[in-house]
């Protein structure tokens, strides 16, 4: 119940040394007028909502001990009840089981994803339509679903768009510029980079924002500084345009980061359709580009050489690869409206762990001790910065 202060009664009363005499309630005029108090100045309680009395007792002063001054305060309920949400127990242990589907959906989509993206850039070495190709397959599936009405259709305004465009324009780097590093290292190597994104947070926030931050913050960064540049030393199949493109994509997200928090206040949109129309709209963005990087007589080129090498399974790894893309990217927005954003940045972390597995397994990488030792050193450092940042 939620108590709303009104005016107060302050009544005196006086004591002897055998007792205590207070006014009674209600108090009459003339008891009004006996203890000097004027009644006109107060606005009468409402006899239809509770009251609750407290009373504070305190001394007159030193050449009056036995006088004391007991102040009364009356206060009204409010009309409006207090919100209260109570999680019961079953609740509870089905918002886990839920939350865990989420992540085990997560993981589980985001390998099956950087399997076939891997196998369609080994066949077909064109990282700017690989990557437009993702974002037109999850388009379209939006599309037909508002269409169909299987998922709901957001309501945005032209004010939505706006601010969606800097963060477009972010994913739509770091989307390019991990594809391209994937095309030319090993997967394993390209998400033991992208784990050093928190240190690109760090000094983005540090130097940009004028954000800062406590010290086990700072020295988390330290491994993974250091476990990254380990592995890079130690890569038996280094390549320095592979190695850009992951850094150049740990950038782009955190500044994607920034302009989602910014730009999404206060913004009603579910995650699945939040994450929608931000692939519509990098999609556009990215498509001029792609074909003035490659261009259709490339592609074409390419797809005939791919086909006849692979035959027609390739057609389907690149439905594969660009359907998962999508699925993956919607169910990791999907579950941070369920889960708080240390929760989910811990999920983020295993989820690269299971990647880097997968890849070494399924793809056969040659993998060096001190190489895996820096992956190891590299994935520590960013959980601790997880716990570090709250």
């Amino acid at each position: 119940m939620m108590i709303s202060l009104s005016r107060h009664i302050a009544l005196s009363a006086s004591s002897s040394a055998h007792g205590r005499r207070f006014s009674p309630l209600p108090i009459t005029r003339n008891a009004a007028q006996k203890n000097g108090i004027n009644l006109s100045k107060f606005q009468p309680l409402s006899p239809q909502k509770p009251v609750c009395i407290s009373a504070a007792v305190g001394t007159l002063g030193a050449s009056e001990p036995r006088k004391t001054l007991i102040e009364t305060r009356a206060y009204e309920a409010s009309d409006r009840p207090l919100d209260i949400s109570v999680d019961l127990p079953g609740e509870q242990a089905a918002q886990k089981i839920k939350i865990g589907i989420y992540f085990a959906t997560w993981w589980a989509l985001n390998v099956v994803f950087n399997i076939y993206n891997k196998k369609v850039l080994n066949a077909f070495p064109y990282p700017w339509l690989t990557s437009t190709l993702s974002l037109a397959a999850g388009s379209l599936m939006m599309l037909v679903s508002w269409a169909t009405r299987v998922a709901e259709t957001p309501k945005v305004d032209l004010e939505f768009w706006k601010m969606l465009l800097p963060v477009a324009v972010a994913h739509t780097i770091g989307h390019v510029a991990a594809t391209v590093s994937m095309s030319k290292v090993a997967v394993s190597f390209t998400h033991i980079i992208k784990s050093g994104e928190p240190a690109f947070s760090v000094l983005v926030a540090r130097l940009l924002l004028g954000q800062t931050f406590p010290l086990p913050v700072y020295l988390s960064l330290l491994p993974i500084i250091g476990g990254c540049a380990l592995s890079a030393v130690t890569e038996l199949d280094f390549n320095i345009i592979g190695f850009m493109g992951a850094m150049i994509s740990n950038l782009a997200f955190v500044f994607r980061n920034i302009f989602s928090k910014k730009g999404m206040n206060g913004k009603s949109v579910s995650g699945m359709n939040y994450y929608a129309c931000l692939s519509m709209l990098s999609l556009l963005i990215l498509t001029p580009f792609a074909m003035a990087m490659e261009g259709p007589q490339v592609w074409a080129a390419g797809w005939q050489q791919a086909v006849s090498q692979i035959g027609p399974n390739f057609v389907w790894w690149v439905v594969a690869q660009s359907v998962f893309y999508h699925l993956y990217n919607q169910v990791s927005y999907m579950s941070l409206d369920q889960i708080s954003p240390l929760t989910f940045s811990i999920g983020n972390t295993m989820k690269r762990i299971s990647v880097i597995v997968s890849s070494i397994i399924i793809f056969h990488t040659p993998v060096q001790p001190v190489n895996a030792l820096g992956a190891a050193i590299a994935i520590l450092g960013t959980f601790l910065y997880s716990q570090a940042k709250q």
